[in-house]
């Protein structure tokens, strides 16, 4: 390879680089409206996924005017808000967290960072109980294969998934039976929201009876390609249709943020942050 061919080479990775590093800052609030006849009060909620550590300013207030700026009755939070890899990071979700759940009720579900905390207690000791005992204390509610209303009309569940639905290349299959043994019956008569923090479980989801799936992981597929969508998810497949977007089967719902932070793979091009906000309307 030519001096010249090596310079424009250079020249673009340099240039993708800023670009990542430039996009990594740039939050977008994503709105959907849902309408049901299960909804008696409309609402709105906010959706928060894998922060990974990451602050958005200062005390990350740039997120947090994002969120202030829809004003929500409810936030979600899908998992993987810290970091496990050799120690347990929390100092910026919890951080996040306090403040959030200073202005708005807070849900808070799983993901496999968090579960990687009871996964290796070798590892992390008592992690997990302690990162969970903070959230309590400020009034989070912890969704760890459990359930919690909220209104008249509205159910909220959190799955922990199982360490091999996180596995590379062929991630462990999910079914509606084993969803129901792990966090009981969907409710009928509310309107169900599950945080299952992988979407390739849609399917058994809606199965189960979940109106609304809210997830992540995937990171928007790191790099996002028109008409293709993502390239890459953590667990290695290639051009998921489910690395991000909208979803809809059987009159279900499902919605996967592009989440907030990054981390093994720490690229986002055309990719933004997303803060997902959700609508619900009574039909």
């Amino acid at each position: 390879m030519g001096f010249a061919a090596v310079a424009i080479c250079a020249a673009v990775g340099a240039g993708l680089y800023l670009r990542s590093e430039y996009e990594k800052e740039q939050l977008n609030s994503e709105r959907t409206v849902l309408e049901s006849a299960k909804i008696k009060t409309d609402r709105t909620i906010v959706f928060l996924s894998d922060l990974h550590e990451h602050r958005f300013g200062d005390g990350n207030e740039r997120l947090l005017a994002a969120v202030d700026k829809v004003a929500p009755d409810l936030v979600l939070v899908g998992g993987d808000m810290i970091i496990s890899k050799g120690k347990a990071d929390t100092a910026a979700a919890l951080e996040l967290m306090e403040k959030l759940a200073g202005r708005y009720p807070v849900y808070c579900g799983n993901g496999n960072h968090e579960n990687r905390l009871l996964w290796e207690r070798k590892v992390y000791g008592e992690a997990y109980e302690a990162y969970v005992r903070s959230l309590k204390k400020l009034g989070i509610k912890i969704l760890d294969s459990r359930t919690e209303w909220y209104g008249e009309d509205i159910a909220v569940t959190g799955i922990d998934l199982e360490k091999g639905a996180y596995q590379k290349f062929r991630p462990d299959r999910l079914t509606e039976e084993e969803m129901e043994q792990k966090v009981g019956k969907a409710s009928k008569e509310r309107f169900q929201i599950l945080l299952c923090h992988s979407p390739l479980y849609f399917s058994s989801c809606r199965s189960w009876g979940a109106d609304l799936t809210l997830s992540g992981h995937f990171h928007g597929g790191t790099i996002r390609l028109p008409y293709l969508g993502g390239v890459m998810t953590p667990q290695y497949q290639f051009f998921l249709p489910y690395c991000a977007g909208e979803f809809q089967s059987d009159g279900k719902h499902m919605i996967v943020s592009r989440g907030l932070g990054t981390h093994s793979i720490n690229i986002r091009l055309n990719n933004k942050p997303q803060v997902v906000v959700v609508d619900l309307k009574r039909k």
